[in-house]
């Protein structure tokens, strides 16, 4: 048997969200963006040690692939796009969230939250960075070499792809894009 809930957010809710994350922002404003992505990193590592729901394990996966687009040589993040990321993921990065992540089964509840509303937002990234690893998955098999061995970034092969997929990813962010309160405020790169 499963059960399927709703969670509705309203504005206020959004707020409170937004606020959250400006205050996680605000605190890891020296922190470099290898320090940001290790500590939100490490949300997945303890998340892995204890028993989690479901539709929140799901959600990690999304806060895999924002911290590996970061960090991924060969995907080679603009600087603009990069920031938004990293604006993204230092609310995971701030061990003072809305619910401790020690509190049995509701301590990622807040995560799976921003999660679900930084997915939203960086939906095109997330697309097309997926897309660029499926895809060097496949060309690394078709060309019989090993891709967690060989370095691939910029290999001639991958670049044609992975400027195709960034543009693509800009071009639907731009075309997609409605202004609201959340983004205007959570994604605002200074």
């Amino acid at each position: 048997m499963s059960l399927q809930i709703t969670i509705d957010l309203n504005d206020a809710d959004l707020q409170f969200f937004i606020d959250a994350a400006k205050r996680a922002q605000a605190k890891a404003g020296n922190l470099t963006p290898k320090q940001i992505t290790d500590a939100a990193g490490k949300l997945l590592v303890d998340s892995k040690n204890v028993r989690i729901p479901e539709f929140i394990a799901s959600r990690l996966s999304k806060l895999d692939a924002m911290i590996s687009m970061v960090n991924d040589a060969g995907w080679d993040l603009a600087e603009g796009d990069k920031k938004r990321v990293l604006s993204a993921l230092t609310y995971f990065a701030d061990p003072d969230d809305v619910i401790p992540d020690n509190v049995p089964v509701l301590g990622f509840l807040d995560d799976a939250i921003m999660i679900e509303l930084c997915q939203r937002e960086l939906q095109h990234e997330i697309d097309a960075y997926e897309e660029f690893v499926a895809h060097r998955v496949a060309e690394a098999k078709h060309r019989g070499v090993d891709v967690n061995t060989v370095k691939m970034q910029r290999v001639d092969w991958l670049e044609d792809r992975r400027a195709e997929l960034q543009a693509r990813m800009n071009t639907r962010r731009t075309e997609s894009y409605v202004p609201t309160s959340f983004s205007q405020a959570l994604f605002r790169v200074t």
